[in-house]
């Protein structure tokens, strides 16, 4: 268990490596990641339930009843991974909750819609074997990703929003990131676990390594349309990173102390 946490969220959507996570975060002993444990559909895994003793027809009556207990899982820091299409009752409850560490994964969202057409096209949404790898390839669809990206945008800044205001801070990881055991040592040092791994579960493997040319069918459609959208707003997702450059050309630096003038403007 963690001092510092009750409970944790990885805030992710489909196609972003959250299985990938989810499997190296239950490589910690003290860790129990359950699923997508409020997705609308199914609980926690398709064709897998109850967790820890709740069923999905008393989550879907009472939802908080599976909340209390994650939270008050004993043997390990329980948590679950929510995306921006699951149960809305429980976003402001975990939100709010200082005790409930948050985890936000994110993915180029091209790269992620087009991995989930090809999931759609295979039927394959996961990949242990390349020896039973499937091929398809995505048709970019502009309105469907437009309207994709919008859902994505408007869950992520509120999400930013809500934790700006309460005063909390999240872990970010970049799809990129997962590849690292450091940074994965490093969450699980955020959450207040010191177990740390020597090496990746990788057992679950990357399904469409090739080129994104390669994978969408109409590719040069999908550049035409995205050339159209504002490019700066595909990324708009909570970051540390600055909204402008900062302007080094301005800086005034003393020649003989260590003296350096930065303008502000």
């Amino acid at each position: 268990m963690s001092d510092k946490f009750d409970s944790f969220v990885v805030f992710a959507e489909m196609r972003t490596g959250s299985n990938f996570l989810e499997a190296n975060l239950n490589a910690f002993a003290g860790i129990a990641c359950h699923g997508e444990a409020f997705n609308p559909f199914f609980m926690g895994y398709p064709k897998s339930e109850p967790i820890l003793g709740v069923d999905q027809a008393t989550r879907d009556e009472n939802p908080k009843k599976l909340l209390a207990a994650i939270r008050g899982q004993r043997d390990a820091l329980g948590g679950f991974r929510y995306f921006h299409d699951h149960d809305p009752r429980v976003f402001d409850t975990i939100i709010k909750d200082q005790r409930c560490a948050k985890i936000v994964l994110t993915r180029n969202p091209v790269d992620s819609y087009v991995s989930w057409k090809i999931a759609q096209a295979t039927g394959q949404w996961k990949l242990t074997d390349m020896k039973a790898q499937k091929v398809a390839q995505a048709v970019f669809d502009a309105d469907e990703f437009s309207a994709h990206l919008d859902a994505l945008q408007r869950f992520q800044i509120n999400m930013l929003n809500r934790l700006q205001t309460s005063g909390q801070t999240a872990f970010y990881v970049a799809y990129e990131d997962l590849q690292s055991v450091e940074v994965m040592n490093g969450l699980a040092r955020y959450l207040g676990v010191d177990e740390q791994l020597e090496a990746l579960d990788k057992n679950l493997k990357k399904q469409n390594p090739s080129p994104i040319s390669a994978k969408v069918s109409n590719y040069d459609e999908m550049l035409d349309a995205l050339a159209r959208l504002d490019r700066f707003d595909l990324t708009r997702t909570p970051n540390f990173e600055p909204r402008r450059g900062p302007n080094v050309p301005s800086y005034v630096a003393a020649a003989t102390s260590g003296l350096i003038y930065l303008p502000i403007k």
